[in-house]
């Protein structure tokens, strides 16, 4: 009985490490397979020219992107139910807004797939006064990307993406805020 009760403590503690082990590796595939699908979804890369684009703006104005060149604009795909996007809106009046004020700098966030009710709900309810795009339909969207949001693309002063990213983190906005510096 000795020997049998040690093979079953010894399977146990075998069979405990090998779940731990696996643990990290699933974990790892898991942050693998998101990112490779990120890539996938991903249409428009560093060092491409930025799709132009006509977006009709909550206040009814309409702005074209190739009309901003000269300047280094965020075009910022956000939706008013997406937990990342709304803290990442949380940082743009301070520190992208009110930082790069007088220079030829434009943050463009468009609202995708929702009706202009909901955003301007969202926009009262916040009190932001920065202006905020519209794409319902997600055309403009899917120029850029076919899943994930919030996408910051940072379009250089020449109409070429300078800067991608996916998710919000203060590390990737900070990163962020470096690029648009030296692109300014």
């Amino acid at each position: 009985m000795g020997k049998k009760f040690f093979g079953i403590k010894l399977f146990s503690a075998l069979a405990v490490m090998i779940m731990f082990l696996a643990v990290p590796a699933t974990s790892q595939a898991q942050t693998k397979d998101k990112s490779d699908d990120i890539a996938a979804t991903t249409l428009i890369h560093k060092g491409d020219k930025a799709p132009d684009f006509t977006v009709e703006m909550v206040d009814g104005s309409k702005i074209t992107l190739s009309e901003l060149k000269g300047k280094v604009v965020v075009v910022n795909f956000w939706a008013t139910w997406c937990p990342p996007c709304r803290e990442e809106l949380t940082h743009v009046e301070k520190e992208l807004i009110e930082r790069f004020k007088g220079k030829p700098f434009v943050f463009l966030p468009i609202s995708r797939g929702e009706k202009k009710a909901t955003v301007e709900a969202f926009r009262k309810k916040m009190h932001y006064t920065f202006p905020m795009g519209l794409d319902p339909q997600q055309t403009i969207y899917k120029k850029y990307a076919s899943n994930y949001i919030p996408r910051n693309f940072v379009v250089g002063k020449d109409g070429k993406v300078i800067y991608t990213s996916v998710g919000f983190t203060p590390e990737e906005f900070k990163e962020m805020i470096e690029v648009i510096n030296k692109a300014l």
